[in-house]
């Protein structure tokens, strides 16, 4: 059986007596019983919310509909009432359970047992919820920020941010930065494509892979493939294999 908070609301002594002695068989006791929608008001303003509400509807001040025009409630409810002209408005709130009096045990029984499956199947949800949410966190990809590249003796760090396309020529592979120098890496084109933002570069065909911030213009071209011209860069290889032109263009979109 599991914890409930239970605040009944009910303005006839003789009823929320009854409730209570029906709640206690099935093992669960109310944490305060307010009689108006004032007091109500009142209460709900300086204490925190139940997880259940047993709530009558018309209260010797007026109808209980009137409590949630002036207090935002997420508490679950199960609404007990004489009269079921108000059924529909009633489960247009966070409704559980429609009760007439008087309230029969065993639809009693059914009502909480509906709020308890209802409370264990969120509860449920939200744990694998923060489960995954925890995976995801401890799983994000961290991108490649910079690359160390050898010359002569000395170690230059690239930033990314710097490096206008990769290349590859004669088994070897490059970059290429925006102030039009070359570098060779220590990386095959298929590992660099692993390590970079896919939002920020593409490999448009198995010797390219350009930065989106680098294309200066895009052309139509034959076998429905695309050139792309990049900043201060010519090279009539620049081409966008066919297969992959629908997500290039989907890249550029994003």
């Amino acid at each position: 059986m599991i914890d409930i908070n239970i605040v009944i609301i009910e303005d006839e002594k003789p009823a929320a007596r009854s409730l209570e002695r029906k709640l206690e068989k099935l093992g669960y006791t109310s944490n305060a019983k307010l009689t108006s929608v004032e007091e109500a008001i009142e209460w709900f303003g300086s204490n925190k919310e139940p997880d259940l509400i047993f709530l009558d509807i018309q209260l010797s001040d007026g109808l209980s509909f009137e409590i949630f025009e002036q207090v935002k409630i997420n508490s679950s409810i199960i609404f007990t009432t004489a009269y079921d002209e108000y059924a529909l408005r009633a489960f247009k709130l966070n409704s559980i359970d429609y009760l007439l009096k008087p309230i029969q045990q065993d639809e009693l029984n059914a009502a909480v047992e509906k709020y308890v499956q209802n409370k264990q199947a969120f509860f449920g949800f939200n744990e694998q919820l923060s489960m995954f949410t925890q995976f995801m966190s401890n799983n994000t990809v961290e991108y490649k920020e910079r690359f160390a590249v050898k010359i002569g003796t000395q170690i230059k760090i690239i930033l990314v941010a710097d490096i206008m396309c990769f290349y590859s020529e004669n088994k070897a592979s490059y970059i290429k930065t925006y102030d039009n120098r070359n570098y060779l890496i220590d990386y095959t084109l298929e590992e660099v494509e692993r390590l970079l933002c896919p939002n920020t570069f593409f490999r448009i065909n198995r010797k390219f892979i350009t930065a989106l911030s680098a294309i200066e213009e895009i052309h139509t071209y034959s076998n429905s493939r695309l050139k792309i011209n990049l900043i201060d860069f010519q090279d009539d290889e620049l081409i966008v294999s066919r297969e992959k032109v629908n997500d290039f263009k989907k890249w550029i979109e994003k």
